[in-house]
């Protein structure tokens, strides 16, 4: 039978910025490809830093899109906000709704 060796929590990971010129702010959302993080300090360029992969965020979202609590959440690489989109990065699922109006959604990552 296969065993498993626990390692750690995983709510955080290490993440170097790939950049060659720009460093990451903290509160920036990372793409993780079939998921986001969000970096918890600076990360300069090259260097290694902590990426969140669970909590709950204020994130930016597309205007005029309301958002129900529970719905899934995607993030757009090309236009850096949560859409309903699911072609988009999976972020996770609204924590809270959103009116059309509301610049941002509570989203749950992880």
């Amino acid at each position: 039978m296969a065993k498993a060796i626990y390692k750690y929590k995983g709510d955080a990971l290490d993440y170097t910025n790939p950049s060659s010129t720009d460093s990451i702010e903290a509160g920036t959302i990372i793409n993780l490809t079939t998921r986001i993080g969000v970096a918890a300090a600076d990360i300069p360029v090259g260097e290694a830093g902590v990426v969140n992969l669970v909590g709950v965020y204020a994130l930016p979202k597309t205007a005029e899109l309301a958002i129900a609590v529970g719905d899934a959440v995607y993030f757009s690489t090309k236009t850096g906000v949560v859409t309903k989109t699911n072609s988009d990065v999976p972020c996770g699922f609204a924590a809270a709704a959103a009116a059309e109006a509301d610049a941002t959604v509570l989203v749950k990552i992880g």
